[in-house]
């Protein structure tokens, strides 16, 4: 009882000291013992992922003060098996690699297990392939102890390079023995990865769904939203709107959007133009301000192009309002006006010999990390985006595909033309 109101004050203290007390607070909780301050380190990263951002200073700090902890400690501090798996688990959860090197070369009475320091420092200095099996019989022998979630985690990632499905089961194996936790946050959101990568639709899906019902608020969520619409665009059909919908209904209604939104647009990108008119559609239900209703009629006037209703396709992208879009969401549209305007344009003789480049005007303002409206399942834009030089093939890729795709079409017409005046 007593440990339990000093961590907890340890805690408290962490959270709502000022800064500039910090120093102070470690120098009076030297004495605690590497396992207990270890605890406080684990509920303030599992707070992290739950939502809590602000606690990712508090991370830094509790970082640094078990670092000092266990540089300090007497040898005889590791007598206690809690004080080793301390060690290690810090190792693990992203402190200095160093102190653990520090730890082994000083360990005379062999509390640490030689063949586990050995293996996490070659996995810590880039080289956890050359270990990948020894670790694989470590996470099976340690798997009851403390450090077995956290092997499981650290096996995963060393055999996803050459057995991804086999990496599956470590992830599986670390979420399912440490469920709430920062490692069940990183091994479903590895899990998605991999099935999406693999072509796995169906355990991509069921990965999907539990990592939107348990973690859509950590700080990470956005690569998992990364990995769900990379998997809606390249499956759909296999993955049906209700699949959809049951995985983003534990989303709040900005999150929905955005999502929704990513999903449209890289749905009309890739001329999965139903996916598009769908997730548009979904996306401009959802309400919110201007900026993403916008984006919805952007994107569902680009799927509406290759129909035969093209002329009001053109009026709903060209009434979408300037100032909100992004740089590439503006190329995307200029794009669009580009092909529809040659397909509506009568064939010249021209286009009956040799196909004419398309030169586009500029569209990148001053600040070309402007990104589309975003939240945080939408991460940060990329830090640079080369500046257009004015012609299509210097456009994002994403611009350059949308170009290539309708210069296709054009393509496919002018050698109808070519066999019908041929044939008169």
């Amino acid at each position: 009882m007593a440990l339990a109101g000093t961590r907890f004050l340890f805690v408290a203290g962490l959270a709502f000291g000022a800064a500039s007390a910090y120093p102070a607070m470690a120098q009076d909780r030297s004495d605690l013992a590497p396992y207990a301050m270890l605890r406080s380190l684990q509920f303030v990263q599992d707070s992290v992922v739950r939502g809590d951002h602000s606690a990712a200073e508090m991370q830094r700090f509790m970082l640094e003060t078990i670092d000092r902890r266990l540089r300090t400690a007497d040898p005889s501090v590791f007598e206690d098996p809690r004080n080793v798996d301390a060690a290690l688990i810090y190792a693990m959860s992203g402190g200095n690699p160093g102190t653990l090197e520090y730890l082994a070369s000083r360990d005379l009475a062999g509390n640490f297990d030689s063949r586990v320091a050995d293996a996490l420092r070659k996995y810590l200095s880039g080289k956890g392939t050359l270990v990948a099996k020894s670790l694989a019989e470590m996470t099976e022998e340690y798997r009851d102890e403390k450090i077995g979630p956290y092997l499981a985690l650290v096996s995963g990632n060393v055999s996803v390079v050459k057995d991804p499905e086999g990496a599956l089961v470590f992830y599986d194996w670390a979420r399912l023995t440490a469920p709430g936790t920062i490692i069940e946050e990183a091994a479903l959101r590895r899990s998605v990865a991999i099935a999406v990568d693999a072509n796995l639709v169906g355990q991509a899906l069921s990965y999907s769904r539990k990592y939107a019902r348990r973690f859509v608020h950590s700080p990470y969520a956005s690569q998992f939203a990364d990995f769900f619409v990379q998997l809606v665009v390249g499956h759909f059909g296999e993955i049906r709107e209700e699949d959809i919908d049951g995985t983003l209904e534990f989303m709040d209604v900005d999150r929905r959007r955005e999502v929704f939104l990513r999903i449209a647009r890289a749905a009309a990108v890739a001329g999965k133009n139903d996916l598009a008119r769908l997730a548009s559609s979904k996306a401009e239900a959802l309400g919110g301000n201007p900026t993403p209703e916008a984006l919805a009629r952007l994107y569902g006037g680009l799927a509406d192009i290759p129909t035969n209703d093209i002329d009001a396709a053109m009026r709903a992208i060209a009434d979408v309002p300037e100032e909100a879009l992004s740089p590439r969401d503006r190329a995307l549209r200029q794009a669009a006006q580009a092909v529809a305007e040659q397909v509506l344009s009568p064939p010249m003789v021209e286009s009956l010999a040799q196909e004419m480049p398309v030169t586009m005007n500029n569209t990148e303002d001053a600040n070309p990390q402007a990104a589309s409206p975003r939240n945080e399942i939408a991460g940060p834009a990329p830090a640079t985006e080369g500046p257009m030089a004015g012609t299509a093939a210097n456009f994002d890729p994403a611009f350059q595909t949308f170009v290539d795709s309708g210069r296709s079409k054009l393509l496919a017409i002018d050698e109808m033309l070519k066999e019908e005046s041929a044939s008169k």
